[in-house]
């Protein structure tokens, strides 16, 4: 991937690590050197620090209190909520998710994470890794970040020992590789295109956006030219990946435009008879011609072919991910918010039997024949809890027997479905391949979920929903 490439593109990352790591320290350190910070932010930042005595005489800054904005942050000096902030080099544009590290918000670092193209995982040079270090990197392995990048930060705290960092960075490959990540799978594909470690200090800059001086025996790259030139997941998604559209809205005026459209000099007459199916490019591409087959619960796939596309007012001859467009159709068929549409040919049968990994994020224990809501793509359909296989041992990697998942669990559940859906494995298929479960009773969300491959055994008729 060329330096040119990566560059043109937006980068996702996200921050996590155990409390008082640093996360929202380095996310200010970040903004600050970058140049990101409006002056009277600034200047906000700097009376606030002054009154809480924050850098003694030196008069310094505290650069969490640019992403710790709730007083509750301010006051305990810690992260609750995920923060997101949008900067932007001579070289690529951001947007980063600075996630909280104490153990009851795991949930809030499932979220930031989740999209993102890189997570930072940042480590106290005094106290290595910790348990939170593997929940997090087991987390990162399970959502397929395609980048993982290890801070080992306050290094200025142990007078900037080499043999510390190397230590921790020993540490960092040895959970890496006992995780998988980084290994190669057993269809052949790469779990993390790499897992790099850097030294740095938030608190002084050392090698977060510069190289720092102080570090003579790290010949590496700053955090910064790291971020800079890693390519992002579209990037590195497969051109050839078969074509996936989740359908958000049907679009269907019937001669009824806005007036600010026909002021635009829309014609009402043309768009009498418009039929398109707006949604967001999951996966692949689309080009006008193109054969697609359209898949809804509980009916037959559907053949047609693509004869239009429209974005932004404008026809396009192709569409890709993650380009949010409307695709107009050959045959009227009766579609609806939760199908999709697919490359013709390239979708196996939809199952009503889900197997998955899952984050648990809910206070409330899972357990089997708990009535649920799954969200798959832009379907949402009940369910229930057919068992809980088992959850994983965060010492020793391995998935333990279990009959329930409590809150930051991380475990395997089988799940059956009121309606077949179209499930795909989430090794190959980051966007459709993933899913939520949420509780029908107050709407939260209960678990991030990951589809695994169907084991192909027989049907089990033990619930009906």
């Amino acid at each position: 991937m060329s330096t040119a490439l990566a560059s043109s593109t937006l980068f996702r990352f996200a921050t996590a690590g155990s409390v008082d790591d640093g996360k929202s320290t380095l996310v200010g350190r970040l903004l600050h050197d970058s140049k990101a910070i409006l002056a009277d932010t600034l200047d906000a930042v700097a009376r606030t620090s002054a009154d809480r005595g924050f850098g003694g005489e030196k008069g310094g800054l505290d650069l969490a209190l640019l992403t710790d904005g709730l007083r509750a942050e301010r006051e305990q000096g810690i992260t609750i909520d995920v923060a997101y902030r949008y900067f932007a080099t001579d070289r690529r544009s951001f947007i980063l998710a600075d996630c909280p590290g104490h153990v009851q918000y795991t949930k809030n670092t499932v979220t930031g994470a989740s999209t993102a193209d890189a997570v930072v995982v940042l480590i106290d040079a005094r106290k290595g890794v910790l348990e939170q270090t593997r929940r997090h990197l087991s987390v990162l392995h399970l959502l397929r970040v395609p980048h993982v990048i290890v801070a080992v930060n306050k290094v200025d705290l142990v007078d900037f020992a080499e043999p510390v960092f190397r230590e921790i960075e020993a540490d960092i490959r040895r959970v890496s590789q006992e995780l998988g990540i980084g290994a190669a799978q057993a269809d052949g594909t790469a779990d993390h295109a790499d897992v790099r470690v850097i030294p740095v200090s938030a608190l002084d800059g050392d090698n977060v956006v510069d190289r720092s001086p102080r570090m003579p025996w790290y010949d590496g790259p700053s955090l910064l030219e790291v971020l800079e030139t890693l390519p992002a997941a579209d990037e590195l998604e497969d051109e050839h990946e078969a074509f996936r559209f989740p359908v958000q809205l049907a679009i269907r005026p019937q001669g009824a435009l806005a007036p600010d459209a026909v002021a635009r000099g829309l014609d009402v007459e043309e768009y009498r008879d418009y039929r398109a199916y707006a949604g967001q490019v999951a996966e692949g591409t689309v080009t006008v011609g193109d054969p697609v087959v359209v898949l809804s619960p509980g009916h037959e796939p559907r053949t047609t072919t693509v004869t239009g596309i429209d974005f932004a007012g404008t026809s396009l001859d192709t569409a890709f991910a993650p380009q949010s467009v409307a695709l107009r159709l050959a045959d009227e068929i009766d579609i609806a918010r939760g199908d999709t549409i697919a490359a013709a040919g390239t979708v196996g049968e939809s199952s009503a039997d889900l197997y998955g990994s899952v984050a648990w994020l809910s206070s409330k224990p899972l357990r089997e024949g708990a009535r649920v809501f799954v969200k798959h793509g832009t379907q949402t359909v009940k369910a229930i809890v057919r068992s809980v296989s088992g959850k994983l041992d965060l010492d020793t990697f391995e998935v333990q027997p279990a009959s329930d998942l409590e809150l930051n669990d991380i475990g395997e559940v089988q799940i059956r479905l009121a309606a077949p859906l179209p499930l795909e494995p989430y090794a190959k298929h980051r966007r459709t391949g993933a899913f939520l479960v949420i509780d029908p009773a107050d709407g939260n969300t209960l678990a991030a979920g990951m589809v695994k491959e169907h084991p192909g055994d027989s049907e089990d008729e033990r619930y009906w929903i």
